[in-house]
C-alpha cells in the first residue's frame, strides 16, 4: 500500500471514529443551530461556536509545538543520560510515540481551553468599565468582574495542565523503558573494558534525567504561585473575615504584606528549582516550599495576634474606614444608593371622607381578595376539563373605561399530564393537544356575593365583560408547554371543548422546524423515536415546535442571563404575551455583603424578554442601560439585545420592578440604612420586614403590588412596597416602595416613620382584632362546626399623611375542595376597628357616608322651581283669616275644575295640591 493511500485511510478511520465517538454532540450541535436559526438568534451560536474554535485552534496548535518540544527534549535527555538500545523499533516510530503523546494532551488542552474559556474570555476583551474604583488598590470595578476572574481561569488551567504534563511525562518514560533499553554495559575509564553498570547507576542516570523535567516544571509552577499571591491581593476586597465584608483592618494592614512576602518567596522558589538542576542539588529546590510554608505560619500567628490585642480593644476605631466602604459599595451593588427618603407624618384624625374622595382611585383598588385563594377559585371554576391548570395568579393593572385597575390574570394552560390513561398516546401528546386556551381576569377589589372572585375575563372561547378583547387566546408556549409538538400534519389540533363537541383548529403560526428531507431522520433519532419517522400524519410540510416552555426557551438563547422564576402573562392588542424580567449577577463586586444564595452580591434587573404566547417570538431588552455588565453582554452579542424603545408602547405599561428583586433590596435595606458606621457596627436600629398573621399563623408580610397615590404625586401609579418594623417591636417603622410606572420603573422611596411617637404596625393591628370582643367572638363562632377561618393579607395602605389598614377575612367550609370565600373584611384606622360585609360599609363605619354629588339638569330645576313657589304660597297663606282662606279654597276650586274641563293634568295637579294646603292651614285655624 502506498504512503498517500495509507494517510488517507487513516484520515479516513480518524473522521469515523471520530463521529462514532461524538455522534450525539454533532446531532446536538446540528438542532441547536436550526433552532437558535429558527428563533431569529443563529448569531449567538456562531458567535459561541467561532470563538471556541478560535480559543482550541490556536491552543491546540501553541501547545502541540511546546508539548512536542518539551517532550522531544526529554527524550534526548533520556538518551544522553541514560544510554539505550532499541527492540525492534525504529527511531522514526519513537518520534511519532513522542508526536501522539503530545496531540493527547493538545487536544485536552484545547477542549478545556475552548469550553471553560470563550465566554469569559469574550467579556474579558469586551469589559465595559464602571467608572467607579476600589478604594484600596483604585482598581475599576470592571477588573474584578471581568479581568481578574478570567486570569484566574487560565491560570487554574495551567497548573491543572501542569500535573497533567508530570503524568505524560511518567507515561512516556514508561514507554521509553520498554522501547529503549537502557544498556546494561558501560565502558571503564581506565581500561576501556566492558563493565556491568549496577542499578545504583542506572538510578542516579534517571534522576539526572527527572532533575530536568522537575526543574521545568518546578519553575513554571512557583512562577504561576507567585501570580496568584499577587491576584490574592485583590481577592481580599472580597474577604468575609472581618466585621463586615470586605477587606479589614487586618487584612490590609497584615494579610496583604504576607502575600506580598509570598510573592517574592516564590518567585524565589522558581529560581530555586534552576539553581538545584545546575549545581545537581536537589535540597536547593526545597527551599522555595519551605520558606512559603514558614511565612504562612508565622503570617498567621501575626495575624491572630494583631487581631487580637491591636483590633479588637479599639475595633469600632480601626474598623470604621472599612465599614464605610462596605455600606457605600453593598448599597451601589444592590441599586439603593438612590432611595429617595421621605418623612411620613403617619398622623391620626387626618384621614376623613373628603380624603378618601381625593384618593378615590387608590380606595377603588384596595385589594380585598388574595392570589392563593384566587387561583384555588380559577382552578375550580375556570378549569373547565381536567387537563386545564392554572399555576399561578399574576398581579397587574390596566386601563379598564379608562380607569387605571389592578387585576389578578392567569392563563389556562394545557396539562397534557391530566389526559386520561387512554388518550396518552402520542398523536394526542405531540400533534392533538398541543395548547392552553385563554385567560382568567378579576379585579382584585370585586367580589360575587357568594365572597369568590368576579371574573371580568372567562369562559371559553374567553367572554369579557370589560374594554379588553383576546382575539389570539391559544397558548402553545407557556410554562406548562414542556413537550414538543408537530403542527401542519393530516391531523388538526384539539382547540377547545364546546358543548360536547371539540372545536379542532390548525396552528397558522410560522413557528417551528420543517420535517423535510433528513430533518425528519434527524428529530426522530434527536426524540429518540420512531413514530416521528413512521406516521402517516407528519408531512415535509409539518414542523417540529420544541423548547416551548419559556424558562427553557430564554436559558437556551441567552444562559448567562439569571432569570426570574415568575413570568406573568400581558393582554395587549387581543393577543397573549409572557414577560420575563432577567438579571445581571455577580459575587465578586468589591466591599459588598452577599445576600443572594451563590454569594451573590451584585444584581440587576437589566433585561426584560417579551415572548409572544401563540408564535414563540422571543425578543430581549436592555432595561438598565447603566448595567457595565448588560452592556458588556450586548457588545458581545451585538444581535440579541434590544433597546427598551423597541418595545411596543401596549407592553411597556406592563413592565414592573420584580418582587423577587424587590424582596432582596428590601432585605439588604434593613440593615443598611444604617449608614452611620458606628450606628452600623453597633447594629442599633436594626429593622425587620414586619409580620401579620396569615392562614393563623405568623409570617413575614410579602412585598404588595397596589395602585396608590405617591406623596407629592398627582396622580395613582402601580408601587410595590414592604413594611418594616424596628427590632423585636411591632411598631411601624418605615415602608419602602417601588414605582413601576413609565420612566420611574424601578425608582425607590421610604417612607420613614416618626421616632417620637409609635405607629401601629401590622402585628399590633393583629393584636387589636384579637383583642376586639365582638371581632374575636365572630371568628371563634365562624370556626366552629368545621369551616376554617382564613385571616388574608393585611395591607398597609398610606393615603395622604395617614395610614389605613385593610385585612379580608375568608371562610372555608370543610367540604373537600372548598374555595376560601371573603365574607368580611377589617379596616382599622387612628384606634378604631370595624369588620363589615363590604369595604364600603366598613369606611362609612369609620369615616362616614358618601355625599351625593348633585348634578342638576332640567327636571331637577322645574323641581326647584315649584319648591321655591311652594315656599311662597305656604307664606302667602300663613297670615290669613279663615273667611280669606274659604275665598281663597273656592277660587283655586275653580282653577283645578277649569284645568279637568281642559285637559290640563299637570295644572289640575297643582291646584288640587295647592288647594289641599289651604284647606290644612283653615283646619289649623278652626282648632285654635
Amino acid at each position: 500500500m502506498s504512503k498517500q493511500r495509507k494517510t488517507i485511510l487513516i484520515i479516513i478511520a480518524v473522521i469515523f471514529v471520530s463521529i462514532v465517538l461524538f455522534f450525539n454532540e454533532i446531532v446536538q450541535l446540528v438542532v441547536n443551530y436550526q433552532w437558535l436559526s429558527e428563533v431569529g438568534y443563529e448569531q449567538v451560536f456562531i458567535r459561541e461556536i467561532t470563538t471556541r474554535l478560535l480559543l482550541g485552534g490556536i491552543s491546540f496548535v501553541v501547545s502541540l509545538f511546546l508539548y512536542y518540544l518539551y517532550f522531544f527534549f526529554l527524550k534526548k535527555s533520556y538518551y544522553k543520560n541514560i544510554g539505550s538500545y532499541h527492540i525492534g523499533v525504529t527511531e522514526k516510530r519513537i518520534n511519532q510515540i513522542v508526536l501522539l503523546f503530545s496531540a493527547a494532551l493538545s487536544f485536552i488542552t484545547a477542549m478545556t481551553i475552548s469550553s471553560r474559556l470563550w465566554l469569559s474570555y469574550l467579556t474579558f476583551i469586551n469589559a465595559q468599565s464602571f467608572n467607579i474604583a476600589d478604594p484600596i488598590f483604585n482598581n475599576d470595578i470592571s477588573f474584578y468582574i471581568f479581568k481578574l476572574p478570567f486570569i484566574k481561569e487560565v491560570l487554574g488551567i495551567t497548573i491543572t495542565l501542569l500535573f497533567m504534563l508530570l503524568t505524560t511525562s511518567f507515561l512516556l518514560y514508561l514507554t521509553l523503558l520498554t522501547l529503549r533499553k537502557p544498556t546494561l554495559y558501560g565502558t571503564s575509564e581506565n581500561t576501556g573494558a566492558n563493565t556491568i553498570r549496577f542499578k545504583s547507576s542506572l538510578f542516579t542516570d534517571a534522576t539526572r534525567v527527572a532533575m530536568k523535567q522537575l526543574a521545568t516544571v518546578g519553575f513554571v509552577f512557583f512562577i504561576i504561585l507567585a501570580i496568584n499571591y499577587y491576584l490574592a491581593s485583590f481577592s481580599l476586597l472580597h474577604s468575609q473575615k472581618g466585621v463586615v465584608s470586605g477587606a479589614g483592618y487586618t487584612d490590609i494592614a497584615i494579610i496583604l504584606n504576607v502575600y506580598r512576602i509570598q510573592m517574592i518567596f516564590a518567585v524565589l522558589g522558581a529560581i530555586a528549582f534552576i539553581v538545584a538542576y545546575a549545581k545537581k542539588n536537589l535540597k536547593i529546590a526545597a527551599v522555595g516550599p519551605i520558606a512559603l510554608i514558614v511565612t504562612s505560619i508565622i503570617g498567621a500567628l501575626i495575624v491572630g495576634g494583631v487581631q487580637r490585642f491591636v483590633v479588637e480593644p479599639n475595633e469600632i476605631a480601626k474598623e470604621q474606614p472599612f465599614i464605610e466602604h462596605n455600606i457605600e459599595f453593598t448599597l451601589r451593588a444592590h441599586g439603593l444608593d438612590n432611595v429617595e427618603t421621605i418623612d411620613f407624618p403617619a398622623k391620626e384624625g387626618t384621614l376623613n371622607r373628603e380624603v378618601l374622595l381625593r384618593n378615590d382611585a387608590t380606595i377603588r383598588n384596595i385589594r380585598i381578595n388574595d392570589y392563593r385563594p384566587t387561583l384555588q377559585a380559577y382552578n375550580q371554576l375556570q378549569a373547565i376539563r381536567l387537563y386545564y391548570r392554572f399555576t399561578d395568579v399574576d398581579i397587574d393593572r390596566y386601563k379598564i373605561d379608562g380607569e387605571l385597575t389592578q387585576v389578578f390574570l392567569s392563563p389556562r394552560e394545557m396539562d397534557v399530564e391530566r389526559l386520561s390513561q387512554p388518550a396518552q398516546t402520542w398523536i394526542n401528546r405531540h400533534l392533538k393537544y398541543t395548547h392552553g386556551f385563554g385567560i382568567v381576569l378579576s379585579q382584585v377589589n370585586e367580589i360575587t356575593p357568594e365572597g369568590q372572585p368576579k371574573m371580568k375575563i372567562r369562559n371559553i372561547p374567553p367572554v369579557s365583560d370589560i374594554d379588553i378583547v383576546i382575539e389570539r387566546p391559544e397558548i402553545y408556549f407557556g410554562e406548562l408547554t414542556n413537550q414538543y409538538i408537530i403542527v401542519n400534519t393530516g391531523e388538526k389540533e384539539f382547540s377547545y371543548p364546546l358543548g360536547g363537541d371539540n372545536v379542532e383548529r390548525m396552528f397558522t403560526g410560522a413557528a417551528g422546524i420543517r420535517l423535510n428531507g433528513l430533518n425528519r431522520l434527524l428529530y426522530s433519532y434527536y426524540k429518540r423515536t420512531l413514530k416521528l419517522m413512521l406516521s402517516g400524519s407528519v408531512t415535509a410540510d409539518s414542523r417540529i415546535v420544541f423548547n416551548r416552555n419559556i424558562m427553557e426557551r430564554v436559558n437556551n438563547i441567552a444562559p448567562f442571563i439569571q432569570y426570574d422564576e415568575d413570568p406573568y402573562i400581558v393582554i395587549n392588542d387581543g393577543r397573549l404575551f409572557w414577560i420575563i424580567d432577567g438579571y445581571t449577577t455577580s459575587s465578586l463586586y468589591p466591599y459588598s455583603t452577599p445576600f443572594v444564595r451563590g454569594g451573590v452580591n451584585y444584581i440587576r434587573n437589566s433585561v426584560k424578554v417579551v415572548i409572544d404566547a401563540y408564535n414563540g417570538d422571543t425578543s430581549f431588552y436592555i432595561a438598565d442601560e447603566n448595567d457595565p455588565i448588560i452592556m458588556t453582554y450586548n457588545k458581545v452579542f451585538p444581535d440579541l439585545f434590544q433597546p427598551l424603545d423597541n418595545m411596543k408602547e401596549g407592553l411597556r405599561a406592563h413592565l414592573r420592578h420584580p418582587q423577587d428583586l424587590f424582596d432582596i433590596q428590601a432585605q439588604v435595606f434593613r440593615l443598611y440604612h444604617m449608614t452611620n458606621p458606628r450606628v452600623f457596627y453597633n447594629q442599633e436600629d436594626v429593622w425587620y420586614i414586619a409580620r401579620e398573621m396569615y392562614y393563623g399563623s405568623q409570617q413575614e408580610t410579602e412585598s404588595q403590588y397596589m395602585v396608590k397615590k405617591l406623596v407629592g404625586e398627582e396622580e395613582e401609579e402601580f408601587t410595590l412596597s414592604v413594611a418594616f418594623t424596628p427590632k423585636e417591636i411591632n411598631n411601624l417603622t418605615a415602608i419602602l416602595i417601588a414605582r413601576n410606572d413609565g420612566e420611574h420603573l424601578g425608582d425607590l422611596k421610604l417612607y420613614r416613620m416618626p421616632k417620637d411617637r409609635n405607629v401601629y404596625g401590622p402585628m399590633q393591628i393583629e393584636a387589636r382584632i384579637d383583642s376586639d370582643a365582638q371581632i374575636s367572638k365572630s371568628l371563634t363562632l365562624w370556626g366552629e362546626g368545621g369551616s376554617t377561618v382564613i385571616r388574608g393579607n393585611l395591607l398597609a395602605i398610606p393615603i395622604e399623611d395617614s395610614i389605613l389598614y385593610v385585612e379580608p377575612i375568608y371562610i372555608q367550609a370543610s367540604a373537600e375542595n372548598s374555595i376560601p370565600e371573603v365574607q368580611k373584611i377589617i379596616v382599622a384606622y387612628d384606634g378604631m376597628i370595624v369588620m363589615e360585609d363590604t369595604l364600603e360599609i366598613a369606611l362609612e363605619k369609620i369615616f362616614g357616608s358618601k355625599k351625593p354629588e348633585i348634578v342638576v339638569g332640567p327636571e331637577e330645576e322645574q323641581v326647584e322651581e315649584e319648591d321655591a313657589q311652594n315656599e311662597e304660597v305656604a307664606e302667602e297663606i300663613a297670615d290669613l283669616t279663615v273667611s280669606q282662606l274659604i275665598e281663597k279654597a273656592s277660587t283655586i276650586y275653580d282653577k283645578a275644575t277649569q284645568a279637568m274641563a281642559a285637559g290640563d293634568w299637570a295644572s289640575y295637579g297643582k291646584y288640587i295640591e295647592e288647594l289641599g294646603k289651604v284647606l290644612n292651614a283653615l283646619s289649623v285655624n278652626e282648632d285654635n
